[in-house]
């Protein structure tokens, strides 16, 4: 399979996410993954893809602090997109085994680009099942193959699989914002336990393009020497366009 790499300026929350969808569909037509790195333009609070928001998050409270709201396609519990990295895969399932074969080659390429960057990064294989949504934050605890720095979480992923194609995305942490998932709660919420930053691990603050160059030499070792860095240009414009609709709608975002 053929990659490709591309490093995205920051969106606002439902630019990206269409974004993500539009990659799906290259991947659908012609057969490629794309290994994609990118920031969000304010910070974002996301839901996962069955997660129930309406009684649970206050649009009101979101909004007067300046946090845009947006739903993924992927499952998963709330996280809030501000000072972290965020990573995306989208590729054709015929290039893909089992849900646990595709997240554990995802990770491998997480563990090495993250372990190029000099952060002490594992796999968690944690005893408890994993959590069910809910208004806690998604970075609260690790679950099983999880990114783990110390024993506390570096790092979330969801995985989408539709009509011949998956996306899995993930948000590795800068700093530790997810405090304030809790306070946008409409009930209160036992504050979460201290998640794992790449500022803490690496005794400074990367920036984000270091961390795509990380990850991006990771591709290259591991998956395709030969993967080269794309711009986000017209070829996905159209369904850029017919995907964005979804994440504006306020049906979509607070389905449940």
């Amino acid at each position: 399979m053929h990659w490709l790499l591309l490093h995205t300026p920051p969106l606002l929350g439902a630019d990206n996410m269409a974004v993500d969808e539009a990659l799906m569909e290259r991947a659908r037509l012609t057969g490629d993954a794309v290994f994609r790195v990118y920031t969000w333009a304010q910070p974002t609070l996301s839901f996962g893809r069955n997660q129930t928001a309406i009684g649970v998050y206050d649009a009101t409270r979101a909004r007067d602090r300046g946090i845009g709201v947006v739903r993924r396609l992927t499952g998963g519990r709330a996280l809030l997109h501000h000072r972290e990295v965020t990573y995306s895969v989208t590729a054709p399932l015929a290039n893909t085994s089992s849900l646990r074969e595709s997240y554990g080659r995802i990770n491998r390429l997480l563990v090495n680009g993250l372990q190029r960057l000099g952060v002490a990064v594992e796999i968690a294989a944690p005893r408890e099942r994993a959590v069910a949504p809910t208004a806690a934050p998604c970075f609260e605890r690790p679950a099983t193959g999880e990114l783990i720095v110390d024993g506390r979480k570096l790092a979330g992923s969801a995985q989408w699989r539709d009509g011949g194609v998956m996306l899995q995305h993930g948000s590795i942490l800068i700093d530790d914002d997810q405090p304030l998932v809790s306070a946008l709660a409409e009930a209160k919420v036992p504050d979460p336990q201290p998640a794992a930053t790449l500022t803490a691990s690496l005794g400074r603050v990367p920036a984000a393009e270091d961390v795509a160059t990380a990850l991006f030499d990771a591709v290259r070792a591991l998956e395709c020497a030969g993967a080269e860095e794309i711009d986000l240009n017209s070829t996905i414009d159209g369904a850029r366009q017919r995907a964005l609709g979804r994440y504006l709608d306020d049906e979509w975002t607070w389905r449940r």
